[in-house]
């Protein structure tokens, strides 16, 4: 292994707590930092309680080996490793990444950053962030001209993170040969995957690209889904049959896009090349609409509902996570859904078997659901709602389904 390091991991959020229950498990002296008082005493106390399949475990094996603090404030370290929110601002015409966090990380760093130290930013960024974050450091601190910068974009997917921080490939980019090159030798540490190396600027917007590709790939099935609501045709059938074809793979449809990836990573390509980025931006557009177009659809259900005499039916939806089987409702389009069903009057009863029941609207049991709504609508396939449309008592109500085939 690696010389035994000490390392910073600024952000304990989605990214920053797994990984460094990860590099703290696999030998280095790690320091969670984070603004949120409450969060560090629970680590620093073991008082752990996460529904991300293996975290538990991989806290509770660093604490015991004595690699895993956490505190409000940095201290001197090897590495300090940048895992901050990076949100998007959408009061402009489009949306623009907000660096704020990441600046804010950095000058929390300043008073104890050294010379040869090694910066990593696992935080999605646009191109060109880390050259800016190096004559940030440079304005505020002349002395520091020889702190190693690299872009190491985290790569995982909610429900399996444990799995993949440690044997998916990662791409490495370093503002120098250097830095890419001690980038490269940290995550070799604890990643059974590939560590490539490239520049900063190729691994900036390798990420960007790949969560774009995705939002593409999905805004077809997304258009397709509504084409075949038009003509009459199971778009689950159609593709199913389409993806027989040897060189055909279309993506499930849904009520949109969400997470904190996928529905935000396009926007950091489309702000620094508005007029090149055409398919981009037209992408975002159609999975946002799906959900109005959703919306539309529920409505059209509720007055077939009053019609049949039912003057104020009950709406049950089904799953407001943003994906399958996971608890995060990060710019959820299911959620969204919900929200602007309640926002409009309805009367609306809400089941998500995995997100805690800390929502502004009470949740309910599936059986609850099934046995009083009078309209069901699923939005997200959770493996609970598996055999759904074979159930006596659904087939008897008005069901659509957004979330996938049951």
């Amino acid at each position: 292994m690696t010389k035994r390091l000490t390392v910073n991991i600024i952000g304990l959020g989605y990214i920053g707590l797994p990984t460094a229950a990860i590099i703290a498990k696999n030998g280095h002296r790690v320091l969670g930092v984070d603004i949120d008082q409450e969060l560090v005493d629970k680590i620093n106390q073991g008082q752990f309680s996460n529904l991300e399949p293996g975290l538990d475990e991989a806290l509770e094996a660093a604490s015991a080996l004595g690699n895993l603090r956490a505190s409000c404030k940095a201290e001197s370290a090897n590495v300090h490793m940048i895992c901050v929110p990076t949100p998007l601002m959408t009061d402009s015409a489009l949306p623009m990444p907000d660096m704020s966090y990441i600046f804010e990380a950095i000058k929390s760093l300043i008073d104890i950053l050294r010379e040869d130290d090694l910066l990593l930013i696992e935080s999605t960024i646009p191109v060109g962030l880390s050259a800016q974050v190096s004559s940030f450091i440079e304005d505020i601190c002349s002395d520091l001209r020889n702190v190693d910068i690299a872009h190491c974009p985290e790569r995982v997917i909610p429900g399996n993170m444990m799995w993949e921080l440690v044997n998916n490939d990662r791409i490495v980019g370093g503002l120098s040969d250097e830095a890419t090159d001690r980038a490269a030798e940290f995550y070799r540490s604890f990643v059974k995957g590939e560590v490539v190396k490239t520049n900063a600027q190729t691994a900036e917007l390798c990420k960007l690209s790949e969560n774009s590709f995705r939002d593409v790939n999905i805004a077809f099935a997304n258009e397709l889904s509504m084409i075949c609501d038009q003509q009459n045709v199971d778009i689950w059938e159609l593709i199913e049959l389409a993806n027989r074809h040897p060189r055909v793979n279309i993506l499930q449809p849904g009520v949109g896009v969400g997470g904190h990836c996928i529905a935000v990573d396009p926007w950091f390509i489309v702000a620094n090349n508005e007029k090149d980025t055409k398919i981009i931006q037209t992408a975002r557009q159609v999975n946002t609409s799906k959900t109005d177009w959703a919306v539309e659809k529920i409505n059209s259900s509720i007055k077939k509902a009053n019609n049949n005499g039912v003057t104020t039916p009950k709406i049950g939806c089904l799953g407001i996570a943003f994906k399958p089987d996971v608890d995060d409702v990060r710019e959820s389009p299911a959620l969204d859904v919900v929200e602007r069903l309640i926002n409009a009057g309805n009367n609306v009863m809400v089941v998500d078997p995995y997100v805690a029941n800390n929502m502004p609207f009470e949740l309910f049991k599936l059986e609850e659901v099934l046995r009083d709504a009078d309209i069901l609508v699923v939005l997200v396939k959770h493996k609970e709602f598996k055999g759904l449309t074979m159930n006596k008592i659904v087939k008897s109500k008005l069901l659509l389904n957004f979330g996938g085939k049951l």
